[in-house]
């Protein structure tokens, strides 16, 4: 006898999203283990110290007890500056590590936090929050325009930012669009 599959529930478009700014970086994960374990990785697999990605390996080893702070879990983030992708004309050999889950993670200690949140490590930052609210083409365009024009959130007056992620929340879906080149298909393309 076949085993039925329900059809699965469909999330409402018009529901609760969280823009945060497109950072031009490249990814990392911090992944802590209940046992201790301390793994580091970039988009695709684990790194170390001979197959590091623009540092992260070294930056991460070095700040290791500050970022054993976030807890057990899988902590992934964008780890950009000096060197990597737009380089948001930092100094030489400067790099930071923003982390993505802006739900959870507040970098100003001055605020109150809310329900889930927690301040994250000093070594880290969080991906800027730039709209809250529902779904609409609308808000996203109108935060795309605004970044375009005002220039990057995480290094204000570079003025080439990337553009935005949108985080639906219903849906659990992530989404992008850029500012430059968003109609062009990065992938491969299947046949």
């Amino acid at each position: 006898k076949m085993e039925f599959k329900e059809f699965p529930k469909i999330p409402r478009l018009s529901r609760e999203v969280v823009i945060t700014e497109k950072i031009d970086g490249t990814n990392g994960v911090i992944c802590i283990g209940e046992s201790g374990e301390f793994l580091i990785g970039s988009r695709s697999r684990w790194i170390d110290e001979h197959t590091d990605n623009h540092n992260f390996w070294h930056w991460c080893m070095e700040n290791k007890e500050e970022l054993l702070k976030l807890g057990v879990g899988t902590h992934y983030g964008e780890w950009w500056g000096s060197g990597i992708q737009r380089g948001y004309n930092l100094l030489k050999g400067e790099k930071r590590f923003s982390l993505f889950n802006s739900g959870r993670w507040v970098k100003d200690k001055l605020l109150p936090l809310k329900e889930k949140q927690e301040y994250c490590p000093d070594c880290c930052s969080v991906v800027p929050i730039l709209f809250e609210g529902l779904f609409d083409t609308v808000n996203i365009n109108s935060v795309l325009d605004r970044l375009q024009v005002n220039g990057s959130q995480v290094v204000q007056g570079f003025m080439r930012p990337e553009g935005i992620v949108i985080y639906h929340k219903q849906g659990n879906l992530y989404f992008k669009k850029t500012i430059e080149k968003d109609e062009e298909y990065k992938g491969k393309i299947l046949v």
